[in-house]
């Protein structure tokens, strides 16, 4: 497996190390779950397997609507 070195500010490396605590297992596996959502969220291209669809991008696309149809009037909405 590759090692990348990354310098960070200390405010940012303390909230990593927060959410490594509250969040993830290991340091290693918050890193490579943050970095993979990271590179689906700009649809930079991972691998063969599954592509950039994770289920994390699947569920965003899920719970998007089309806003391009008529949005209807004020008439429309009805308590």
């Amino acid at each position: 497996m590759p090692v990348v070195e990354v310098n960070l500010p200390d405010e940012l490396l303390v909230e990593f190390e927060q959410l490594v605590d509250e969040e993830f297992i290991s340091e290693e596996q918050a890193v490579e779950e943050l970095l993979s959502m990271g590179m689906d969220a700009y649809g930079a291209p991972m691998d063969d397997e599954g592509g950039v669809q994770s289920d994390f991008v699947q569920s965003a696309q899920n719970n998007l609507f089309d806003t391009a149809g008529d949005p209807g009037g004020l008439d429309d909405d009805v308590l």
